[in-house]
């Protein structure tokens, strides 16, 4: 398992985006590589847009499993809950939900973890 925290600010989802690539090519878990990193992009997106008040920020944590299972959780400590809206600006978890073979919603106190697996 790995873990950073990012404050709240754009730059962060490309941050985000290249400690996990740094990560997963250091596991030689590359294999979805390029759908992992969009689901990345995606829920720290809405990270920053739905869940990261002023003053705070996100922690992306990543998982390798041995069976080549590689689990995404964005954790922030914003109120509501993640849902597909299909909103036309609200498309980021239905990205998620296509690329990923499973993904979730965890209530957090305070916060959310939106979670997602590639297999």
């Amino acid at each position: 398992m790995r873990e950073r925290v990012y404050l709240r600010s754009p730059r962060s989802v490309a941050a985000a985006r290249h400690f996990t690539r740094d990560t997963l090519r250091a596991w030689g878990a590359t294999e979805h590589l390029d759908d992992t990193l969009l689901c990345v992009s995606e829920l720290a997106t809405n990270a920053l847009r739905h869940g990261v008040p002023r003053g705070r920020g996100y922690l992306l944590r990543l998982f390798g499993f041995e069976d080549g299972t590689v689990r995404v959780e964005v954790h922030d400590s914003g109120p509501g809950f993640s849902r597909i809206t299909g909103r036309p600006l609200g498309r980021g978890l239905t990205l998620v939900a296509g690329l990923a073979d499973a993904w979730g919603v965890l209530p957090r106190a305070p916060g959310k973890v939106v979670w997602c697996e590639l297999r």
